[in-house]
């Protein structure tokens, strides 16, 4: 079994610090990874399940967002990498008083900075494939027998996948910004 270290020899403003890190990064880290593998199950099913991926009526922005998506998706991973390094960060300031307030810093401004262009890139493909689910149901005012301009189940499972994609950037944002003003201080 691991001891804990001697937190006696370290001041009450850096185990705020190290208490901040830890916490926020683990909540942050468990936030990111839960919506991430729900987005890339939604996401995976829908172009697995998608067979009108050659038809007309607004599919290619479905197939453009859903690029958009995995995109968001990447940047999300790296965003919950950036989460587990706070909790990482915490362990070295409580055992070695390493990294800087600098290097931790920088760390966090990083991590905000993946989840802010994840975020807009996710937003984008949200933007495209809303934009095709809103044509095929502009053009379900004929009759027409073609069901690639219906509107069809797996186009709002490419968008509940988006919206769970943004929110996971959001909380890694919120996150980040919170570590931020804490360490800052």
């Amino acid at each position: 079994m691991r001891e804990k270290p001697d937190t006696s020899s370290i001041p009450p403003a850096a185990q705020r610090i190290v208490f901040t890190l830890r916490t926020i990064g683990w909540i942050s880290f468990g936030l990111q990874v839960v919506l991430g593998v729900v987005s890339a199950i939604i996401l995976l099913v829908s172009v697995a399940f998608n067979t009108n991926t050659k038809t007309q009526g607004g599919t290619q922005g479905t197939g453009f967002g859903i690029f958009f998506a995995i995109c968001g998706l990447v940047a999300l991973g790296i965003g919950a990498f950036f989460a587990f390094r706070y909790t990482r960060i915490s362990k070295q300031l409580l055992e070695t008083g390493r990294p800087s307030k600098a290097e931790t810093l920088q760390a966090i401004r990083l991590g905000l900075i993946v989840n802010l262009v994840g975020m807009l890139v996710t937003i984008l493909g949200a933007q495209a494939v809303v934009g095709s689910v809103l044509t095929k149901s502009l053009s379900q005012q004929g009759a027409v027998l073609d069901p690639s301009r219906y509107v069809q189940p797996l186009d709002l499972f490419v968008v509940q996948g988006n919206v769970n994609t943004i929110t996971a950037h959001f909380a890694g944002i919120v996150a980040s910004l919170w570590l931020f003003n804490r360490v800052s201080k």
